[in-house]
C-alpha cells in the first residue's frame, strides 16, 4: 500500500512491517512523551535549549496549543504544534514586536511551531504531511493567516507549501529561523501544486482530525473582483471603481443587436421557459461554423461542459496529458475530481511558452486515454496554429480522445478554430465558449463540437433548458454580427501591444500573446505575484497571480487582462505605483511613460 516512506523500508528501521501512518490530535496522555521528544531535537540535538534535568521541554504556550502528531501503531514518528488566538499570545511574541507586522495580528491568526520529524523517520514527504494536517485543521477552524517562525535547515519545506518569507530572522539559541506568514485562502490555492503528492498521501494515510483531508473540490478561477462590489449585488455603483483583470471579460460591449434583443424582449424573456435542447441556438451555430447540428452539445459555459464529459470518459485508471501552465479547471477536474493519472507537458519560458510539436508527437506513442489542448493557451496567450495542430492530430493514436479548448481562438484568426475538423473526426472534440470573444461572460453560453456517436451520448446526459432563454437569444444575435466582432478583435490586439510595451518598461518580461490578456513575470529579486496583486486590490485593481496555474510558473507570475484605453491607462497607473512601493524602485518616470503610451 502507498505509505510516506520508501515501499522497500521500513517505518522503524525493520523492527516492524510498514503500515498506515495515522494523523490524529495528540491525547492529553501523550503530552509528556511529546515534551520529552521536543527535548531531545530541541535541546540535546539543535541546541536551541540548554539542557533539562528531566529530560523534558515545554513553555507556557502548552496551556492551550494543541498538538498534531503522526503515527505508526503508538509510535510517534513527527508532530507539529498550533497556537490558537484565544490564548492572547503567540511565540513569535518573544522575537517581534506587534507594531512591526501589525497586518500579522488579528482574533484569526493560528501560529504553527514545532514542526518535527524523530530520526529515523525523517523526510519531506512526512514532515509535508503535518504541515498540510496543520492547515486543514486551522481551515476547519475559520482561521485566515498563519504565522510561523521556520528552521532556515528546511526554509524549502515552509516555502513549498506556500508560506512566505517576511524579511525578518530570528536567532534562538544555536538556531536562526525566518518569520513566514500566508492567508489560508492563498496557501489553499498554492497546495494545488501539489496534488499528485496529496493523491498519494491521502491514499496511503489514516486521517483522525475532525476536518476533512481536503475540503470540497473547488476551483479558483479569479473573479475576485466581486469582493470589492458585493456578492448580493446591493452596490453595483461600486463597480465603476473596480477594474476587473483578474477575469478575462472581454472589454468591449456585446454586438448591438445582442443588446437590443435583451432590452426589447427583456420581461418576457426572464419570466419564459427557454427551448428545451437550445435547437434555434443550435442551428444558429451549425450554419454560422459549417457544422451538422448533430455535431454539437450545448452547455452553460465551459466548465459545464468539463464537468458533463470528463466524468463519463474517464476513471482513476485513466492516462491524461495536459499541458503546463494551462487552465487551472482541467487540473482540478482530472486530479481532484476523477483523479486519474495526468502527465504534463511542460512548456518553457525560454521558448514564450511554445508547444514543442515534435515533443507531443512523441508523447503521443504513450496513447493516452485523453489529451487536453488549451489553444490560445491561458494563461501564456500562446496560439498553435490550425494546420500544424490539424497535422498533429491526424496521426495521433486513434483510441485518443484529444479535447481541444478554442476559448480565445477568435482572436486569433476566424480560420484558426478545428470545428469542421473535429466535426468530421473519430476522436476530437472542440470545446467552444461565447463568454469570452462575444462579451456575453454574464449570459454562460458554450458548447462542444466533435463526433457525432460522442455527442448524442453527451445530449442524452444533458437537462433541458441547459442555457436559459436571454443567454440564447443574445448568443443567437451575436452569431448574426461577425463583422462588429471581427473589429473588436483588431482593436484588441492593438491594445493588447500597447499595454504589452507599456509594462515591459517596468522591467518585467511580458509573454507576447495572441489574446486578450498577458502573461507578465515580474523580477525575482521583487515582490511576488502575490504581495503585488493584494496592493493593487487596495486600489481597486484586482489581477491573477498565475503561480496556481502551472508548476514551473513560480511565485512572480501575473495575468491581466486587456481593457480598453483609458482603463489600461488606469491599470498601468495603479500597477506602476504599486510596484515601485513594493519594490522600493523608482519610477516616476515610466509611471507617466507607461501611463501615457497605454492611453
Amino acid at each position: 500500500m502507498d505509505n510516506v516512506f520508501p515501499m522497500n523500508a521500513s517505518p522503524l528501521n525493520g523492527l516492524i512491517q510498514p503500515e498506515r501512518v495515522i494523523v490524529r490530535l495528540a491525547e492529553t496522555s501523550e503530552r509528556r512523551h511529546l515534551y520529552r521528544l521536543r527535548h531531545e531535537v530541541y535541546a540535546c540535538e539543535l541546541g536551541q535549549h540548554a539542557p533539562s534535568p528531566d529530560g523534558l521541554l515545554s513553555d507556557a504556550l502548552d496551556e492551550f496549543n494543541e498538538y498534531i502528531v503522526a503515527a505508526v501503531g503508538d509510535v510517534i514518528l513527527g508532530f507539529v504544534s498550533i497556537t490558537p488566538p484565544g490564548g492572547g499570545r503567540f511565540s513569535i511574541d518573544k522575537y517581534i514586536a506587534r507594531g512591526e507586522f501589525p497586518m500579522l495580528f488579528s482574533d484569526r491568526l493560528y501560529e504553527v511551531r514545532l514542526l518535527t520529524v524523530l530520526n529515523p523517520y525523517r523526510g519531506r514527504e512526512l514532515a509535508l504531511l503535518l504541515m498540510y494536517a496543520a492547515f486543514r485543521w486551522i481551515r476547519k477552524r475559520g482561521g485566515e493567516r498563519v504565522v510561523a517562525i521556520g528552521r532556515r535547515e528546511v526554509l524549502s519545506l515552509y516555502l513549498r507549501v506556500g508560506l512566505e518569507k517576511l524579511g525578518r530572522s530570528i536567532q534562538s539559541g544555536a538556531v536562526r529561523y525566518e518569520l513566514l506568514s500566508a492567508r489560508t485562502d492563498d496557501l489553499e490555492h498554492r497546495l494545488r501544486r501539489h496534488t499528485p503528492i496529496l493523491n498519494r498521501l491521502e491514499r496511503g494515510v489514516d486521517w483522525r482530525l475532525d476536518c476533512p483531508f481536503r475540503e470540497p473540490a473547488a476551483c479558483f478561477h479569479g473573479g475576485a473582483f466581486f469582493d470589492g462590489i458585493g456578492v448580493e449585488f446591493e452596490k453595483l455603483e461600486r463597480r465603476h471603481r473596480i477594474i476587473n483583470a483578474d477575469v478575462l471579460d472581454a472589454w468591449f460591449p456585446p454586438a448591438p443587436g445582442v443588446v437590443d434583443a435583451l432590452r426589447e424582449n427583456l420581461e418576457w424573456a426572464v419570466r419564459t421557459s427557454p427551448p428545451t435542447a437550445c435547437e434555434g441556438l443550435l442551428r444558429a451555430i451549425a450554419n454560422a461554423r459549417s457544422v451538422p447540428v448533430d455535431a454539437l452539445v450545448p452547455g452553460a459555459g465551459s466548465s459545464a461542459l468539463i464537468f458533463l464529459a470528463f466524468p463519463r470518459w474517464l476513471t482513476p485508471d485513466s492516462r491524461v496529458l495536459l499541458l503546463d501552465p494551462t487552465y487551472g479547471e482541467y487540473a482540478h477536474m482530472l486530479e481532484q475530481v476523477v483523479r486519474c493519472r495526468v502527465d504534463r507537458v511542460r512548456l518553457r519560458r525560454e521558448r514564450h511558452y511554445d508547444l514543442d510539436g515534435e515533443r507531443l508527437r512523441h508523447l503521443l506513442k504513450r496513447e493516452y486515454d485523453l489529451v487536453v489542448l488549451v489553444n490560445p493557451n491561458s494563461p501564456t496567450g500562446r496560439h498553435v496554429p490550425a494546420n500544424v495542430l490539424k497535422s498533429i492530430l491526424s496521426n495521433a493514436p486513434g483510441r485518443t480522445r484529444f479535447w481541444i479548448d478554442e476559448t480565445y481562438v477568435e482572436y486569433a484568426g476566424a480560420v484558426e478554430s478545428l470545428e469542421r475538423f473535429a466535426a468530421a473526426s473519430r476522436n476530437v472534440v472542440v470545446c467552444k465558449s461565447m463568454s469570452k470573444v462575444y462579451a456575453l461572460s454574464g449570459l454562460r453560453v458554450a458548447y462542444l463540437c466533435g463526433p457525432t456517436p460522442w455527442m448524442a451520448e453527451l445530449r442524452s446526459h444533458t437537462p433541458p433548458w441547459a442555457i436559459g432563454l436571454p443567454a440564447q437569444m443574445a448568443a443567437v444575435a451575436a452569431l448574426r454580427d461577425p463583422g462588429y466582432y471581427a473589429a473588436r478583435y483588431r482593436e484588441t490586439h492593438r491594445l493588447r501591444e500597447r499595454l504589452r510595451a507599456a509594462l515591459t518598461r517596468l522591467g518585467w518580461y511580458v509573454v507576447p500573446g495572441s489574446a486578450n490578456f498577458l502573461l507578465c513575470h515580474l523580477p525575482e529579486s521583487g515582490p511576488s505575484a502575490a504581495a503585488l496583486v493584494d496592493r493593487c486590490r487596495a486600489a481597486g485593481l484586482y489581477l491573477r497571480d498565475a503561480g496556481g496555474m502551472g508548476r514551473n510558473l513560480g511565485t512572480h507570475a501575473l495575468r491581466i487582462a486587456v481593457k480598453d484605453s483609458e482603463t489600461n491607462a488606469r491599470m498601468l497607473g495603479i500597477l506602476a505605483s504599486a510596484w515601485q512601493t513594493a519594490s522600493g524602485t523608482a519610477l516616476r518616470e515610466t509611471i507617466t511613460e507607461t501611463s501615457s503610451a497605454a492611453a
